[in-house]
This record gives structure tokens, sequence and C-alpha cells, in this order.
């Protein structure tokens, strides 16, 4: 078992060494350059053949350039991961075409088929990206759940002792923080104590539409310091420093901390003169502020008044040196330019704004770059065999295998049949059963023993009522410090026995769904970022889903790896309301990429799909998994059922009889309404068939890919979902029933040109019981003779 690290200092050797200012300008220069040249082509030079603006941050990228230099060519190590802003993903780019990690016609292709992505990707830029961004505030938060993921893993003894800590970085937009994720994560995290956290924020006081209001960050600053952060305000540069120790400096200081940021960034724009104008309107009477201005050209004045912290090598530098020497997690809060060093410098409407050609070829005398070799990596630099060099030598350009930056893990192996106690017989629910199996598997004997020892569970403070209780109480909840079970320790009768511990599998999150899911996307993601295989489960309710619906889709977007279990579902949690119901969500499932979604109506189902689960995950084609369940209880059938064709989606119940007329399809907790209509029908109908989907979502897919298949000259493919339809006659009636959207099945019809008739939810639910829900909601066995009387009758 690894020992966690003791908050506080961090060993020498963490320190990076003294740094070569000189280098790190003129690739500061380079990535400014580069950042503004990549984005310029795509929009002036690159065909366009739609007409539409292709975009870019051009004054975003610019306002990072500086805090990214000091990062990636000085401070950062081969195993630290970072998050950058989404809108500074071409000055990532850059960093990674001068390590020789990105390519030239991915830089000139960016933001077109097969280019460099708008907005950092894991899955479309490759292992040189740790989280993607794009959709604002997860990229920051990530960063904090991927810290706690890496105690898990080190706490467990998954990785080296002696590998040294990751730190987890985000470069965050000042905007970024009107984002309420980050304040839920920021919370979380204080909760379980992370470590090696900085959040980087890039406070150019520019959002998309306008100025960040002065007293924001005030407030922001006091949160950080609430929640154990250290905060770290950099605002000035070694240049306004020298200045404001002169006679008159404090005046000339005072000035710029009381001038509000909408009048800064105006003047900014405006350029030196209008700062003389203002200062010596202002400051005229100051001898000593008069000294300091009036020697000093207008150009020499304006980079004195713009010269902030965010854009001074030497004051970032020395800040991130010291704040490395502790694991602390701190923020940054760094003053910047939006637009730096670029003709439309703190213009309020520079968000999306794009240099003109003249303006790009006055910045390119002013870069010292011949036409021709825009992209050579050290044009109009000094020194090119120093630089490239240096690069070579730089902390981050070392590898961490022998392909890169990303680890791997071996594959877990999955019995055959996972642990559970018969079900046959019993009433039970699709919860209650996968509480159960879970439970067996964490007793951990036999062949589930490594299985056991790789799954950790989470979930926002419904643990007991998504039936994770008993593996909780088999494996323990996972925390930094040992914390001993109160009630336990005081004799005091509970069904929860949680002690806390660095050995728990269970991480405990309050009650916010965007934390569930960005910790299962960082668990997911443990093997490519620390060499541990994690096979992550979370529980929630199925009607929250859509709460965290925004961070579920990050998660998917860069591949991470995890088992979804959203549970209770549906009106059958009938007494509970609407609020608490769900219709949507099958439908979520089914548009979901990079997640297969399942919903079984009985625990055998439930028992293959899981085990299959657990494999799935972790095939490189593989995905995360989404199952659906009801804590409706249901007598469990003793039968055989083919672990294929409940994979593949469906699997018949009743077989039809060849050229059968009419069958009825059902998925999920409706399966007893279904079998007693399909009983009642074959007292007229005897050849009627009764189908068990457990996942719409795959059969679509397969039917979709076979379409395809025969389009690209492949007649012979077929999908699991032609195959069961096809006993059926060319005329054949179909009738579908859920606990969720009718039209999750509405697409049945078109597979042979079918007639169908779908019942389910489409209207908020209310309190009852079941049998009026289904009765009010069209569910019930009535409901479904009716529409198969109507079907054969039309």
């Amino acid at each position: 078992m690894n020992k966690l690290l003791v908050p506080g200092d961090r060993p020498d050797d963490h320190a990076p060494a003294s740094a070569d200012y000189g280098r790190l300008r003129q690739l500061e220069r380079k990535l400014l350059w580069l950042s503004a040249w990549m984005i310029h082509h795509a929009n002036n030079i690159r065909p366009n053949r739609d007409g539409l603006k292709v975009g870019g941050h051009q004054a975003s990228c610019a306002s990072a350039v500086t805090i990214m230099t000091a990062l990636y060519f000085h401070i950062l190590r081969p195993q630290d991961r970072v998050a950058v802003k989404p809108h500074a993903g071409p000055v990532l780019h850059a960093i990674n075409y001068l390590l020789g990690r990105q390519t030239l016609e991915k830089l000139a292709a960016l933001r077109s088929l097969g280019g460099a992505q708008a907005y950092p990707s894991r899955r479309k830029d490759g292992a040189e990206i740790d989280f993607s961004t794009g959709s604002v505030g997860l990229g920051v938060a990530i960063t904090s759940f991927a810290a706690l993921v890496q105690d898990y893993v080190r706490a467990h003894g998954m990785v080296a002792a002696d590998r040294p800590a990751a730190r987890h970085i985000a470069i965050a937009g000042d905007a970024e923080l009107d984002e309420g994720n980050i304040y839920e994560a920021l919370l979380e995290g204080w909760k379980h104590d992370i470590r090696d956290v900085w959040w980087v924020v890039d406070y150019n006081r520019q959002s998309l539409d306008s100025v960040m209001p002065d007293r924001l960050f005030g407030r922001i600053e006091g949160l950080f310091r609430d929640m154990g952060w250290s905060v770290v305000s950099l605002k000035y540069g070694r240049k306004l420093e020298a200045a404001f120790a002169r006679p008159g400096g404090q005046a000339l200081r005072a000035w710029i901390d009381d001038c509000p940021n909408s009048l800064y960034s105006a003047l900014t724009f405006q350029g030196g003169a209008a700062w003389r104008e203002a200062l010596t309107t202002d400051l005229g009477r100051s001898r000593g502020v008069r000294a300091i201005i009036d020697p000093m050209n207008d150009e020499a004045l304006a980079g004195l008044m713009t010269n902030l912290a965010g854009h001074d090598l030497p004051t970032l530098v020395e800040a991130f040196a010291a704040a490395a020497r502790s694991d602390q997690p701190t923020c940054f809060l760094t003053y910047t330019t939006k637009g730096a060093g670029l003709p439309f410098a703190g213009h309020k409407d520079n968000h999306s704004g794009l240099m003109n050609a003249e303006q790009m070829e006055a910045f390119r005398q002013q870069m010292r770059i011949r036409p021709g070799r825009e992209w050579d990596r050290f044009e109009g630099l000094d020194d090119p065999d120093g630089l490239a060099r240096f690069l070579a030598t730089a902390p981050y350009a070392r590898t961490l295998t022998a392909t890169g930056r990303a680890y791997a893990a071996p594959p877990v192996a999955v019995p055959q049949v996972l642990p559970h106690t018969p079900f046959a017989g019993r009433r039970l629910s699709t919860q209650a059963g996968f509480g159960e199996i879970l439970s067996e598997i964490g007793r951990g004997g036999g062949d589930a023993a490594e299985l056991a020892r790789h799954i950790v569970t989470s979930s926002p403070d419904v643990t007991v009522t998504t039936s994770l209780g008993p593996w909780v109480n088999r494996r323990g909840i996972f925390d930094r410090h040992t914390r001993n079970d109160m009630f336990r320790d005081q004799k005091l009768a509970s069904a929860q026995r949680w002690g806390m511990s660095p050995e728990g599998q269970h991480i405990e999150l309050g009650i916010a769904e965007q934390n569930l899911f960005l910790l299962l996307a960082a668990a997911g993601l443990a093997a490519p970022l620390y060499g541990a295989r994690l096979l992550p489960v979370g529980t929630v309710y199925d009607p929250f889903v859509n709460r965290g619906h925004d961070a579920l889709v990050y998660g998917c977007y860069q591949d991470a790896r995890f088992m979804l279990v959203a549970t209770p579902s549906g009106i059958s949690i009938s007494p509970e309301g609407g609020q608490h119901q769900s219709n949507n969500t099958p439908l979520l499932g089914m548009v979901q990429d990079g997640i297969a979604a399942f919903e079984p109506a009985y625990c055998d189902e439930l028992l293959l799909l899981m085990r299959y689960g657990f494999d799935w995950m972790q095939r490189p084609e593989g995905s995360s998994i989404w199952f659906r369940l009801s804590t409706r209880a249901m007598s469990q059938p003793e039968r055989r059922i083919e672990a294929a064709d409940v994979i593949a989606g469906g699997h018949w119940v009743r077989p039809p009889a060849p050229g059968a007329r009419i069958a009825i399809i059902y998925q999920g907790a409706v399966a007893p309404e279904a079998e007693a209509a399909h009983a009642m029908l074959l007292e007229d109908i005897p050849g009627a068939g009764l189908l068990a989907l457990t996942s719409p979502d795959r059969l679509f897919a397969e039917w979709r890919s076979a379409q395809q298949a025969r389009r690209s000259g492949e007649p012979a493919a077929l999908s699991h979902i032609e195959r069961l339809l096809a006993p059926l006659c060319a005329e054949a009636r179909l009738v579908t029933v859920l606990d969720g959207h009718p039209s999750t099945h509405a697409w049945i019809g078109g597979v042979r040109g079918q007639r169908i008739n779908t019942l389910g939810v489409d209207r908020f639910g209310q309190s009852g019981d079941i049998p009026d829900l289904y009765r009010v909601y069209g569910i019930d066995t009535d409901a479904i003779l009716e529409a198969c009387a109507a079907a054969l009758l039309a």
C-alpha cells in the first residue's frame, strides 16, 4: 500500500531549475505568431467552400501565450496533466508543434476535416491532450477530480510508489468562473482535501459580450481561500513594480488599482497618447508621476501601463516555482490583456475579432517572418540551434512511455459468470439485483477478486437508495485520512457500516450530479493518465441524469470509460411524483455517442449485461455503459436466454410463428403488463410473438451500420433487429411499450416498413400507484390489448 503524501512541502526535486528568460521570450514570441497565423490562415488563405467564417480566437490566444510559455517550457513535468482553456487551443497546438508532437499539416488544417481541433480534444487531437475542453468550466473542474483519482490509485498501490505525483493544472478563462459547476467542484474538492491542483486564471477581464465587473474577483478570491486554497494574485509585472518603487509610484499604483476595467481596456486599445492624457489629467500635479511618464515616448508608456503580471515571464515563473514547493491547491489570479501584442488589444469587441490582411502584414514584419516561411519553427527568432537544444531539454519534452505521455494499463479479467445469488422465483427489482451482484463481487473471492479490486463506485448522496449500500459495507469509503464510523464505535444499530480510509473503494459525493459525471470521467481516464486500470461505477437517480447531462456528454466526448447506473426510472417509481420520474432518458441513451445504453427487465439479463459491461469498458473499441434500472419488484423467471441476443439488444421471450401477423415488443419494467397482454392475445392470435428489448440503442446503431454496409456493396449485411423481425409476415403489426418516451421505439417500424403502434409516457408524471399510473398513461395491459386490436383492424 502506498502511503499518501502528507499535505505540505514537496521534495526539492520538484523545484524547477533557473529560467533562461532569453529563450523563453523567444518562444513566447513564436507562440504568439503561430497561434495568430494559424487562425488567419484558416480564415483568409485556405480555400473556403461554404463561405462560413471559420473563426478562432486570436485575442484569447494572445492573453494566454505568456502563461503557457512559462508553464510548458519551464514549469511542467512530463507527468503533469493540463486542461487548456478552449479558446487557447491554437497556442497548445503550436506548443506541441514546437515540441515535435504536432504536424504542420494539422496546424494548416485547423478547424477543417482531419486538422487540429478548434478546442483541445483527446479523441481528435491525440494523447498529447490530457483533458478535452470546450464545454466551458468542465475542463477546469475535472482537474480537481483527476487529482482525487490520482490520490485513489496511489493509495491503492496501483502505481509505482516511487513515481512522482502529477500536478493537475487548469488554464482557465476568467469568464469560465461564471460557471456553477466550478463551485460545485470547489466545494467537493474541499470535502476530499484534494492536493496537487492549480487553477491559473487568465484574468483579461473580458468575456464574449462585455468587460468583467470590477469587484468580481474580490469575491472569488474569498471563496477559494474559504475552501482551503492558496490564492496568488499576480497583477503587475517587473516594469510597473519598478515604477511603483520610485517617488510618485504609489500614486500611480493607486490610480491603476482604482481604474475601472472598462476604462483600462479602452486606454489599452487607444495606446500611449490616451494613457498620457488620462494620467496627466488625473495625476499631472504629481512631480513624481510626471518624472516617470514624461521621459517616455507613447510606445514606451503604453508598454509600461500594460505591463501586467500575466505577460511578465519572471513574475510568472517565480510564482509558479514557489507554489511548486507545496501540494496545496492554488489559484493564480493572473492579470492579462486580451489580445496583448495584437492591434485590437483591449477592445471590448475583440473576442471573435480577426486581424485583417493589412494588420497581419504589419504583424508579420513586426515578427520578422519572411513570406513563405510562416510555418517554420524558428523563423524570426535568434539562435535557432540553441532554441532547438533548449526545447529538447525542457522537462515537459521528456516522454513518460515509449509512445509519449499516455500510459497504458492491462485489462482486468472478468469472470465468465459474475458471482450472484440465484434470482429465479424471487420477487426482485433490477435495482436490487444490481446491488446484490455488486455486493457478491465485493466479497472478493475466487476469480472475481481482481475484478473487485479495480472497481470504484460513487454516488451523489444516493448511495443507499440506489442499492450501493451492501458494496460499501464490504469495501468501505475512500478518504485520504482514516475516519471511524461513530455509530459503529458507539455500538448504535445501523445497516450502514461505513468506515473511511485510504483503502476504501467508494467515493461519496454531495448531491451535485455534474460532480458525479466529472469524477466518473476522471476515473475512466485513469489508465492513460496514471497507468492504473479503474472500473468506475456511478449511480444516480434516472431523472437527474438531466441535471448532469453536460458533464456526461463531456466524459463521453473524451472517451472516458465508466458504468452509469441510473435508477429508479420512469413513472414506475410512482408515489414519488413527476420530478422524480423520467421519460426522456431512453432517448438520451440512444443519441449519446460514447456510451452503450441498456434497460433490462429482469435480473438474469442484468447479470449478463454487467459482465459484458465490465469487459466492454476495457476494450479499445469499447465505450462506457449506461443501465436504466427500476425499483419495481417482479417475479424473476426460471429460463435460459442467449447472452449474445441480450447484449445485441433484444430476444424473443415467445418466438412468433412463421408469418405471424402481430408481435408485442416491450422494454424494462412494463414486462408483466406485456406478458399478460400477450397471454390474452394468444387466445385469438396463437402465433403472436413477444419480444423483449434490452437496448434500442444497440439495435438502432447496428441497423444503421447494416444499412451503410449494404450501400457500400455488402448486400448480405443484416442487423440483429432485422433478424429478430424476419419471422413475422411483411404486413405484421407491431405494438411497442416502455416506461419512457414512445419515440424510443418508433424507428422499429421502418426496419421492414411495418405499421407500428408505440405506447409510452410523453407527459410529466404525478404521484400514484403503478396500476393507476400505468392506466392513466396508457401502458397497462388493457392499453396494450387495445393497441393490438386497433393495429389488427387498421
